[in-house]
């Protein structure tokens, strides 16, 4: 079989990504789709051991007891994205997500924490004015994506594991999506799966940063590839850095992982290396101030230090009593001791971690997009976060909007009587570009990575200049154009992962030049998203959000109003006599 040579192969849905959202949309599919429609998942890596959903520590956010509402859950996620959501989407995330949980506990069969009473334990996560964060202890994405695997793998859906997507290969006339071309990690060959429906559940990945908390993996491939098909970006400038990211060393791939928003929300305590608590300098909530904040106090702690063996700052739980920490956080305190520090009775060194994406392809609430056939859901998916997302409302919105994405193509492929032919053009052209490195001499492809991560961290990071995001620019079309020259062996395809390091690399450039082109043409400060030489937010009433579109090899960035919908700036749509706040404070 040549390089080029394709395999062919029909579905009536595809389904890329076995996260929340796509397992979800599984499920959902079968139930809405007529008889007989053939239901297909491909996934880079194996169903249910892959994605970041199976990674979330803390929760589930939903508006359940307490006196807690899905208009209160409403008002915290659209104040969190500092009045840049989409409106629409961020209400039917929060109504849905009461509904989604039920049906994880009642037909998918996960076990979450519980009080004496019998009711669902829900704990505090920053930025929100009640503990709606439903948990398994801080494991919470093992047990969703544990008990999701086993409904979608004893189901009758048909599985390409291993199967990496490449392109989005569109109708010849460009109006509709023919299918999507993968490479078969297992062989090195190339197939292309047409389907009817097909949703894009890839998820984000923002691992071009130096510090990252998403497996090596995950590279956007997804938005890479949407991009290439000239669908619409949005908010791509809104890189969301989770504030504490273990700081384990170079030695280890353990830096940069997650230590959970509920030991903040529990009452845990940032200290930096003068050995005071900070977070107070910054924000009059502390270390309960939502994460863009608290990303951003300790990055101004670290650059006042400004020495390289003191690099982060601390947290410290064992005011909290150490036999209490051990037992609300086994997996970190666990986590943390794999790494040689003792979160229960010391302090542990952490550092703002890039965590997630609220950027995405502009979807509607149906996730519908402007390409006929193809939907998007989970992080690939922009608008509903806006400039920020709440802790807890990713794993929500992943399993919510997977839910929708199944219903709305099961039913949508019984207006679809057949499948679409491919544009071959485009077909040859991506088979070209995954190609291009195997017939040139190898080189390594990882100090270039390395490069790549050091950029963004320096340049297109936490705090952001018009000067800095220039030099990121031009720092990441060095490592593009070097890349290009980069060369790949290409006498065994089977599982060759320099081949797939260097088609990562590639997808991290292309969405790194237009996370910083984004950056650059947003001149204020929204959320994740901090100009020192613009720290003015804006008037919210006059809120636009970026719109990222690629045309041959030119991005260019646009601005779109916001479309206040259900609430607009200086209102709330809770009652007069609602209380600020549900939380008590510490």
């Amino acid at each position: 079989m040549g390089l080029t040579d394709i395999d062919r192969h029909d579905t009536d849905i595809l389904i890329i990504g076995s996260g929340g959202a796509g397992l979800f949309a599984a499920l959902h599919a079968q139930q809405t789709a007529p008889e007989g429609t053939k239901i297909t998942i491909a996934v880079k890596g194996l169903i249910g051991k892959c994605g970041c959903t199976r990674m979330v520590q803390g929760g589930y956010n939903v508006a359940m007891g307490g006196g807690d509402t899905v208009e209160r859950h409403f008002m915290d996620t659209i104040n969190g994205g500092k009045w840049l959501p989409n409106q629409d989407m961020a209400w039917r995330l929060c109504e849905q997500a009461v509904v989604r949980v039920r049906e994880l506990e009642n037909e998918v069969g996960c076990f979450f924490d519980r009080n004496p009473d019998g009711s669902l334990h829900q704990k505090a996560f920053a930025g929100q004015t009640a503990d709606r964060t439903v948990h398994k202890g801080d494991l919470t994405g093992i047990e969703i994506i544990n008990r999701l695997m086993e409904e979608v793998l004893a189901s009758g859906v048909e599985k390409l594991q291993e199967h990496r997507a490449i392109g989005l290969i569109p109708t010849k006339d460009g109006s509709a999506l023919a299918g999507v071309l993968f490479i078969d990690m297992r062989t090195g060959g190339f197939r292309l799966v047409r389907a009817k429906t097909v949703l894009m559940a890839t998820g984000g990945g923002p691992s071009m940063y130096k510090y990252h908390t998403p497996s090596g993996d995950k590279t956007m491939d997804g938005l890479a590839m949407a991009l290439r098909a000239g669908l619409k970006l949005r908010d791509m400038e809104m890189v969301q850095f989770h504030p504490t990211g273990l700081l384990a060393g170079d030695h280890t791939r353990m830096t940069g992982t997650v230590l959970e928003e509920g030991l903040r929300g529990a009452g845990g305590q940032l200290i930096n290396h003068a050995g005071a608590r900070f977070m107070f300098d910054y924000d009059a909530k502390g270390e309960r101030a939502t994460r863009d904040v608290v990303s951003r106090g300790i990055y101004a702690e670290m650059r006042k230090t400004n020495d390289p063996a003191q690099e982060g700052v601390f947290i410290s739980m064992a005011h909290l009593g150490p036999d209490n920490v051990r037992k609300k956080f086994k997996g970190m305190v666990s986590r943390c001791a794999d790494s040689g520090f003792d979160l229960a009775a010391g302090k542990v060194e952490v550092v703002p971690t890039a965590h997630y994406f609220m950027g995405g392809v502009v979807v509607d609430v149906d996730t519908r997009t402007e390409m006929e056939g193809l939907y998007v859901a989970g992080e690939d998916a922009g608008g509903a976060h806006g400039s920020n997302r709440l802790g807890g409302n990713g794993v929500a919105n992943s399993t919510v909007y997977g839910g929708i994405a199944g219903d709305v193509m099961g039913r949508d492929i019984r207006q679809m009587p057949s499948l679409r032919d491919p544009d071959e053009t485009v077909l040859a052209a991506e088979i070209a570009r995954a190609i291009h490195p195997l017939d040139r001499k190898p080189a390594l492809v990882h100090p270039l990575r390395q490069d790549l991560q050091n950029v963004m961290w320096d340049d297109v990071g936490v705090m952001r200049t018009a000067a800095g995001l220039k030099r990121g620019l031009q720092g990441i079309a060095a490592v593009s154009d070097q890349l290009m020259d980069v060369g790949v062996a290409s006498d065994t395809l089977a599982f060759n992962l320099t081949w797939h390091d260097w088609l990562n690399l590639r997808s991290l450039c292309d969405v790194s030049e237009v996370i910083t082109k984004a950056a650059m043409a947003r001149e204020n400060s929204r959320g994740a998203h901090f100009r020192e030489d613009h720290p003015e937010p804006g008037a919210m009433e006059d809120s636009d959000f970026t719109v990222a579109q690629q045309t041959g090899d030119a991005v260019n960035v646009t601005r779109e109003p916001v479309q206040f919908t259900i609430v607009r700036p200086g209102e709330t749509i809770l009652p007069d006599d609602a209380p600020e706040t549900l939380v008590a404070v510490p």
